[in-house]
């Protein structure tokens, strides 16, 4: 007599209050479908643009049907809880996940806020924790860390939103001196491109500005470098490896929003067109990043290539880099001998891992014969 194996219930969860909302439920609807169902039970878990937490049944795969129609559902920050409790007045008992694969872009998603729920909540999860997805999510911090680590990075500027609205001539002067046209404009929180304007002349600056301080509490002003964009896959937790490298070829002046996302045109490279010299140092500037963030489980690492000096530039690490079955981050391991599908389950793996090594850690002290008395006087 044989024992059905326990299939592992994975929480999904996508959208998001977040200007990558979209981006995300098309994300998730790949992983969803790419779930082994002989291992995995999928549970979609929606959070609306407003904030509110919805699941749907494994067997609903319009992701947008569950974002309207879903059980309406919390997380508790309470690790003997670990399930999602209903919130709609009805008896149904909480519906308990053993891991959760956040597919979340952006704010209150990608920044290390979700994660921390997950946390305090006591619950597994794919990709990187509070500190590697905070520090991922703001460009400003993480590029200040690369230069530490000793990372080739590319001149910028940081200007908080309050600075700017108060002191704009400032501002101005500032970004004047120590920058050329053109350069970019973006918020320094977000993704997909979203907020980010190539900004050509001085005319053309202030409402570049007040556009990424529409989506952004901090902005991050960038020198041009004309250059080749290199992307490598990075997977692992203590042992990461990077994949090999791929190009972005934009059909548009440079890759935002519409190129990635609404438009047909822009092509992907893999792997790209470098020297074996070239792949080598890609890889373990990828590596380098990955671990100078300390990030967990998954990562994709952004690079130019300065046309006219060969020099290599890190432009930033997203911890929670796009998943449809045709983003460069399940391709560039696909070319590197890991398939769509057995790369989720590594991460899942990965995500129970970290986990379990987490649960080795002593959170208290165990106080000798008569001390807790003292401590109550």
């Amino acid at each position: 007599m044989t024992t059905e194996k326990k299939r592992l219930r994975v929480g999904v969860i996508f959208g998001g209050r977040s200007g990558e909302h979209e981006v995300s439920l098309v994300s998730a609807a790949s992983v969803i479908r790419a779930l082994d169902p002989e291992k995995y039970e999928a549970v979609p878990i929606g959070i609306s643009k407003e904030g509110r937490w919805l699941v749907g049944s494994s067997a609903q795969k319009l992701l947008p049907e569950v974002l309207r129609t879903g059980r309406s559902v919390m997380l508790p920050a309470d690790p003997g809880a670990a399930a999602l409790v209903p919130l709609d007045g009805t008896q149904s008992p909480p519906l308990r996940v053993d891991v959760v694969f956040p597919v979340l872009h952006g704010t209150y998603g990608e920044d290390g806020t979700v994660q921390g729920l997950l946390e305090l909540a006591g619950l597994p999860y794919v990709g990187s924790g509070v500190i590697g997805s905070a520090v991922g999510m703001d460009k400003d911090m993480q590029k200040r860390l690369f230069r530490q680590e000793g990372l080739p990075v590319g001149d910028f500027l940081a200007v908080l939103r309050s600075e700017w609205e108060k002191s704009r001539t400032k501002v101005l002067q500032q970004v004047r001196k120590k920058f050329r046209f053109p350069l970019f404009v973006k918020p320094a929180t977000l993704g997909s491109s979203v907020g980010m304007t190539k900004v050509h002349n001085a005319k053309e600056l202030p409402a570049a500005i007040n556009f990424a301080a529409e989506f952004a509490m901090k902005i991050v002003i960038e020198r041009f470098i004309r250059g080749r964009e290199i992307e490598v896959s990075v997977l692992g937790n203590d042992a990461p490896k990077a994949s090999v490298p791929g190009e972005i070829i934009p059909h548009r002046e440079f890759y935002d929003y519409a190129a990635k996302y609404l438009e047909e045109g822009t092509r992907l490279e893999i792997p790209a067109k470098l020297s074996p010299l070239q792949v080598r140092r890609f890889q373990e500037y990828a590596v380098r990043a990955f671990r100078c963030l300390e990030c967990r489980g998954m990562a994709r690492v952004d690079f130019f290539l300065e046309r006219s000096t060969g020099r290599i530039y890190i432009n930033e690490v997203n911890t929670i880099p796009g998943f449809t079955s045709i983003s460069m981050y399940p391709k560039l391991w696909e070319a590197s001998g890991i398939p769509y599908r057995e790369l989720i389950d590594r991460l899942i793996e990965l995500g129970l891992a970290d986990h379990r090594e987490k649960q080795r850690t002593k959170y208290s002290i165990e106080l000798p014969p008569g001390a807790a008395g003292a401590l109550e006087a």
